[in-house]
């Protein structure tokens, strides 16, 4: 909250790796757009997909099975 739109949407790419790439991609960037417009903490985002992951999880087993 101590931060402008610009600044969050710059800490957002750089965490990315955008500009180390050079890549104009946006995956991912949708995911932190509520960080960016100010409604949400990373936090929160965090914990909101570590929630909806482990649903997902619990809801699909894989017998244990690694997808590699």
């Amino acid at each position: 909250k101590n931060t402008t739109r610009e600044q969050r949407e710059k800490i957002v790419r750089d965490s990315l790796g955008y500009d180390d790439i050079g890549c104009e991609s946006e995956d991912g960037y949708d995911m932190y757009k509520p960080y960016i417009d100010g409604e949400m903490e990373i936090s929160e985002i965090t914990q909101n997909y570590r929630a909806s992951y482990v649903s997902y999880a619990l809801d699909n087993p894989r017998n244990g099975k690694c997808r590699l």
